[in-house]
């Protein structure tokens, strides 16, 4: 396949065929994630996290997203390139045009934001732009103090409905991708039948669309407890491009992710 597009992602959808999504924060990792199938590289906000040591994500400013942006675009093969928009970028209309349009000139394909419906405006102000959006739901890092913590969200059937009915106006927004954060495996099943966009999951069960990972996590360097949705792909292998394929393959194959991964 030549370079992924969002075309291939909703092709995928349309076959059942899942897809593989990592995060990737320089051009020797992006480059060795391509060649290894990945579909899909996000440049996160969690490079807060992993990368500069924070307790979250919130430091993250956008001249580093912008800076790992260039980065991961001169490396990467293959794979469709999502960027996060980071911390108060959605303050206002104004300011996620401007920070979107920044994300896109450095080399983004498609950009991450996170929030709920009360998003819509902004999500459909981009897309008339020409700026195609993922929405995240779920659990959305950078609102972790408002959580009181990183807790799975959607359990009580309100919080669920709520979480179904945020994607749906959100596609009609005109969002091309709903990623899902740390939700039950249910609910996850429940978002991907509900719109017609490709689901990607991160702790949201085996039936989405598509599952990410955070690159640290697959190769076991994760500082303290790793989450429970994360595996170990570096172990027992010699290669972090073979962790890397490994990875591509279980999500391929729906070995990964398995009970033990969801909630």
């Amino acid at each position: 396949m030549k370079t992924v597009t969002l075309s291939h992602l909703n092709a995928f959808k349309r076959a059942s065929e899942p897809f593989s999504c990592l995060t990737a924060y320089d051009a020797s990792f992006a480059q060795h994630a391509g060649a290894a199938g990945i579909d899909v590289l996000l440049v996160g906000d969690s490079l807060g996290m992993v990368l500069q040591g924070h307790a979250s994500t919130l430091p993250v400013t956008l001249d580093d997203i912008l800076y790992h942006t260039r980065c991961v675009a001169r490396g990467k093969q293959r794979s469709l390139l999502m960027v996060d928009l980071p911390f108060m970028s959605n303050a206002d209309t104004r300011q996620v045009l401007h920070d979107a349009g920044a994300l896109m000139r450095a080399g983004a394909e498609l950009v991450k934001i996170e929030g709920a419906g009360w998003m819509h405006d902004d999500v459909r102000a981009l897309t008339q732009r020409g700026v195609p959006v993922c929405a995240h739901l779920g659990l959305t890092p950078q609102s972790v103090h408002q959580f009181g913590g990183y807790k799975v969200q959607g359990r009580e059937q309100d919080d669920a409905q709520r979480i179904v009915d945020d994607a749906r106006l959100l596609v009609d927004a005109g969002a091309s991708v709903i990623l899902l954060e740390c939700v039950p495996a249910a609910l996850g099943r429940a978002v991907r039948d509900a719109v017609e966009v490709p689901v990607i999951g991160i702790g949201a069960g085996p039936d989405v669309d598509g599952q990410i990972l955070v690159m640290h996590d697959i190769l076991g360097v994760t500082h303290g407890r790793p989450p429970r949705f994360a595996k170990n792909f570096l172990a027992g292998r010699d290669s972090i491009q073979a962790a890397f394929a490994a990875y591509h393959d279980a999500v391929k194959t729906r070995q990964f992710p398995a009970e033990e991964h969801c909630f």
